[in-house]
């Protein structure tokens, strides 16, 4: 089963990801979020040097947080090479706060290929969430 991801989508994650810095790990990572009202935001992985960088989804989140949305809709994270480049557990949870139940996190290898999707349920089961504080969440009603 394979899902198409559209040309210009294709082509952004591919130049975000080409645009990390990573001169510590060398493994570059690119991120690419549609927010609930379908616009796009990207983000790479920056590496710093006591090794406390930012992370390519948490990059794509800021971006949102900071246009005034939060909600994502869908997920796509780009690694470097043929394996899957799933988020890290601190971006799972990152994800998880601002995730519905119908959220979609599309992996794809080094050429911008689909290789696998999760939901927020299947990223992250039995997570801890905003609901779990008695505040309001988007994943759990």
């Amino acid at each position: 089963m394979t899902h198409p991801i559209p040309h210009e989508l294709h082509r952004q994650l591919l130049a975000v990801r080409d645009n990390a810095y990573v001169p510590y790990s060398g493994h570059p990572v690119g991120a690419a979020l549609e927010s609930s009202d379908g616009q796009l935001f990207y983000g790479c992985n920056v590496e710093i040097a006591n090794y406390k960088g930012l992370c390519a989804e948490a990059s794509a989140i800021a971006a949102m947080v900071s246009s005034g949305r939060q909600a994502i809709s869908a997920l796509y994270v780009i690694g470097p090479g043929d394996h899957l480049c799933t988020p890290c557990g601190d971006c799972r949870q990152r994800i998880r706060e601002f995730a519905s139940t119908a959220t979609r996190i599309h992996v794809l290898d080094g050429r911008g290929e689909w290789l696998k999707s999760y939901s927020m349920d299947e990223l992250l089961p039995d997570s801890f969430g905003p609901e779990n504080l008695g505040r309001p969440s988007s994943l759990r009603p």
